[in-house]
């Protein structure tokens, strides 16, 4: 795959997950969710104060055939700001998306 590509495969599910929380959060606007231009550093899903109270996680969006899922949760760690949950979103061609965060976080959430 080439460059252009795999940035626009991975632009489409930063759009999809700046989609589903704007569906979902209907109190957000537009500008308080957007994503992060290919290439920046930091979280992959830009959130308003707004938007970070009522979705307090840190995402790192990753559409890959092959994801070292462990390097994926280190880059979603060391992109998270403090006292944010760090949340890593992934999906490959054909397949639905998932997301992966600590079990203390998953437990926290029940």
């Amino acid at each position: 795959m080439n460059p252009r590509s795999g940035k626009a495969k991975s632009r489409r599910l930063q759009n999809a997950i700046r989609d589903t929380i704007l569906e979902h959060f209907s109190n957000l606007k537009p500008d308080d969710v957007r994503c992060a231009i290919m290439g920046e550093s930091g979280e992959d899903i830009k959130l308003s104060p707004a938007a970070r109270e009522v979705f307090p996680y840190s995402v790192e969006a990753k559409n890959q055939e092959s994801l070292s899922i462990w390097a994926a949760l280190k880059q979603a760690q060391e992109n998270c700001p403090d006292g944010i949950t760090p949340l890593l979103v992934f999906k490959r061609n054909h397949t639905e998306t998932f997301v992966t965060l600590k079990l203390d976080d998953f437990i926290k959430l029940l």
